[in-house]
This record gives C-alpha cells, structure tokens and sequence, in this order.
C-alpha cells in the first residue's frame, strides 16, 4: 500500500520535484535523461522541475542535467584544505606532466594544488619562463629552474589564492602585448565524456579557457577522484587538449571519448611518449 502511495505521489509536481531534489542531493550529480527514467516523467518535465529547483536555490543547473549545492562547495574549497588531498595522486601526476617540459621553454600553470605540486616538481628542469594566475607557484618553483615569472593581474580569489583577470600583460605605455606559450598546465575540477573539462566557478573557467587559446600545447591535470562529474561552468571539450595527465586509468567511456578526441592518456602505467629535445 504505502509503494503505491509513493508511486502516485511522484506524478504529483510538489512530491515528485521534492523527490528528485532529494536525489540530486544525494547522488550528486545526475543528467536530466537520468531523471526522467527514474521518475517516469519527460525530459521537458525534468528540466521545467530542475529550473524551477534551480531558482529557489536547492540545486545548480547544469548543461544537461544538476549538481548539489554539497558538490559544489566541496570542490570550491579553500586552497589550504585541499593541500593534503590526493596528496600521492597528485605526485605521480606532477612527475609525468614535468616529463612533458622542455628546458628553455615557457609554460602557464594556473590555480589550485594539483599544477602546485607540478611546479615543486621541476627541480631537474633549467631556462624555464612561467606565467601564472596561482600565487602559491613562485614560491613553489624551484629556482634553478627559473629563468623569468609572470603573474597575471586581476582580482585575488582567496579562497584559491589565484587571480582572476585576462591573460595579458601590458606596458608602461599601455599597449597590450601578444603573448603565448609552448605548453599550457591546467588543473581542473572534473573531466567528463560527454561535458569534457569543468570547473566551479564561472571566471575562472573563462581564464583557462584563454590560456587554452595561448597555449602551443596543452595538458590537462586531474586525478582520478574527478572522473564522471560536471561542474558548473566548462572549460573546453575534450579535445581541446592535447594529454590528460592522471594517477590511473579512467573509466571505459572516458578512456574511449579521449581517444576519440586523439587525446594522450598520460598515467603512471602509459608515461608520455619520449620527445625531441628543442633545437
């Protein structure tokens, strides 16, 4: 009897959207085909009750489905709570994208803990001109390595102890320079199939997007804790990248849409193909 009651009460508006906010919570993150084959409902239904979930400010609306308030405030974290997470994924994953750095080159690194580790990292390397947003990075690279440091302007997040602005610098008269890079290192907060490359915040995902764009070459730096999620704002599709960097192999679908995307799977298992050294 009570199945039944629960089974009528899901085709009622107010149940069934308290039932599916109830889910999303609990799950994380879901897509809206998800939904809709949970709760016998259309995918037009799905989205009106996620939009409507999304105003009043008990989910986040996604492309193609919702992420939990509780998903999202785990990932925008502050920097020094993060330090210590992963910590030997991060490792492993910092000591194949410093692999992939040529002496004499230059490189944009941008925010968080996992492109930190990478730039501790560097020790063997010599001649290295860095541009970043992370504020940790210049303290962290070793200086040896270092031939010049850029920090790119803007507003300071404190929360990840990165600015936020555009990747640019200009000179004393205030012309804008061109500027651009042999090898871009992105960290980001969720790699997907079907979304590509995700993080939690709207700006800096516009950032890293230009850094894509500057960049000859571009690695993708994300341990295996961030396969299959979306978070709310996309940095690019897979195939704007031209390795992911991680601890262990991903998940069938994820491993299949790299490839497809002729994306280099870099992992402790499969390190990076051997390059020729810069001329």
């Amino acid at each position: 009897m009570s199945g039944d009651r629960d089974d009528r009460q899901r085709h009622l508006p107010a149940g069934r959207k308290a039932q599916l906010a109830a889910y999303v919570s609990d799950t994380g993150q879901v897509t809206v085909s998800e939904l809709a084959e949970r709760f016998g409902v259309s995918i037009d239904t799905v989205r009106r009750d996620l939009d409507q979930l999304s105003a009043d400010g008990i989910l986040v609306r996604t492309y193609g489905g919702a992420v939990s308030l509780s998903t999202i405030s785990r990932t925008d974290r502050a920097v020094d709570q993060r330090l210590n997470e992963q910590e030997k994924e991060k490792e492993k994953i910092a000591a194949l994208a410093a692999a992939l750095v040529q002496d004499g080159s230059t490189i944009m690194i941008n925010g968080g803990t996992t492109t930190l580790a990478f730039a501790r990292g560097l020790r063997q390397h010599r001649d290295l001109t860095v541009a970043t947003n992370n504020l940790l990075v210049p303290g962290a690279l070793p200086p040896t390595a270092i031939r010049d440091i850029y920090i790119f302007g803007g507003a300071v997040r404190s929360l990840t102890l990165a600015t936020i602005g555009p990747v640019s610098f200009r000179t004393n008269t205030g012309t804008e320079l061109d500027i651009s890079c042999d090898l871009a290192l992105i960290g980001v907060g969720a790699v997907s199939a079907d979304a590509g490359y995700t993080t939690s915040n709207l700006a800096e995902a516009a950032m890293m997007q230009e850094m894509l764009a500057r960049a000859a070459r571009v690695a993708i730096l994300a341990d295996s804790s961030k396969f299959g999620r979306r978070l709310f704002a996309q940095v690019s599709e897979l195939g704007a990248a031209d390795y992911l960097i991680t601890d262990t192999m991903p998940p069938p679908d994820l491993r299949d849409a790299l490839a497809a995307n002729e994306v280099e799977l870099i992992t402790p298992a499969a390190p990076p193909r051997p390059r020729e050294a810069r001329s």
